[in-house]
């Protein structure tokens, strides 16, 4: 039986990523209707925990028709050692797809390796593939498209900034990343996408990064597994705090965006996520949008191909949300 896993972006061709955001467009206007998954069980293994990843995936499943189980070390023999092969075969013959949010990104890749059905990379230590296509998303839904547009990553070089190099290794925006010594990304996954053509800038100063862009991003300093490294990184990470002063450098028509969850007063302030440029909570929205076009696609056979040269929509005009007053403060 042939399937398809989707473990980076780079799995998706450019025309293929840009038909799974037609198709995630139509689910977020509630013009899809279709029941892909019915009788389909999704199982999903947490090795991290995740608010918006279960959320999302079990939402999706359920309103694509299908089933989601939870999966935590507690429930399944792997916390007790057992191979991951073993279980990829045994859950090939039980369920119809499979979500893995791990450390280890080996561990998504041997998952598919041996798995008869579709792997979902719902984030690993190397990726976090489904986060970067609802922030991809979310840039269309509110500047129109992300072709021609600037991105700037400020903080650390992790997964997210990984997903970020691949995205646009396939589509046409430009990068920009401002990370401090020794915590760049990957250097060969910025080479391999400079060879590709990408427009990838990496840079030491986050003003330099925020200058111009219609993006801003960003993430925790200490991600899940770093607590230990938490007080180092908040000395390293001094002056990459996204503040109002750092969003004022942007494009006037700017957004900003965070995965979540976020530490206010350290990553970015208070008053820039709750303020009118942030579109996190639509973002966090997103990503039960572009999930369910994943898994339609990757486990209810819904063709890309018809979503390819479906005409593009018109760049939305404000809305009275995004232009919601901060929250008060206490």
């Amino acid at each position: 039986m042939t399937h398809r896993d989707f473990l980076s972006i780079l799995d998706f061709s450019s025309a293929e990523l840009e038909a799974l955001f037609v198709l995630a467009e139509r689910i977020r206007a509630k013009r899809y209707t279709k029941k892909p998954l019915a009788g389909k069980v999704l199982a999903m293994i947490f090795q991290k925990s995740s608010t918006r990843t279960r959320v999302s995936f079990e939402v999706g499943a359920y309103d694509l028709g299908g089933h989601a189980l939870f999966l935590s070390q507690r429930d399944i023999q792997l916390g007790r050692g057992e191979p991951i092969k073993d279980m990829a075969r045994v859950l090939s013959r039980m369920t119809d797809g499979i979500m893995i949010r791990a450390y280890e990104h080996a561990h998504a890749e041997e998952l598919a390796e041996y798995a008869d059905v579709p792997v979902i990379n719902g984030l690993t230590d190397l990726s976090h593939p489904c986060q970067i296509l609802a922030d991809l998303l979310t840039v269309r839904q509110f500047l129109g498209t992300f072709e021609g547009k600037r991105i700037a990553w400020i903080g650390d070089g992790n997964n997210m900034a990984h997903s970020w190099i691949e995205a646009a290794q396939r589509l046409k925006f430009s990068l920009r990343l401002a990370c401090p010594e020794k915590f760049e990304p990957d250097p060969v996954l910025i080479a391999t996408a400079r060879a590709e053509g990408a427009d990838v800038t990496l840079v030491r100063d986050p003003r330099e990064a925020a200058e111009g862009a219609h993006v801003i991003n960003t993430d925790v300093w200490a991600s899940m597994g770093q607590e230990d490294e938490t007080n180092e990184r908040i000395q390293v990470f001094n002056g990459y705090m996204v503040d109002d002063a750092l969003m004022a450098r942007a494009a006037s028509d700017a957004i900003f965006l965070h995965c979540l969850p976020a530490h206010r007063g350290e990553e970015v302030a208070e008053s820039v996520l709750e303020g009118p440029q942030s579109r996190v909570w639509a973002e966090a929205e997103n990503r039960l949008h572009i999930q369910k076009a994943i898994m339609a696609v990757l486990m209810g056979n819904e063709p890309l191909k018809p979503y390819m040269h479906a005409k593009k929509r018109a760049r939305p005009a404000a809305r009275a949300s995004a232009r919601k007053k901060p929250t008060r403060r206490r």
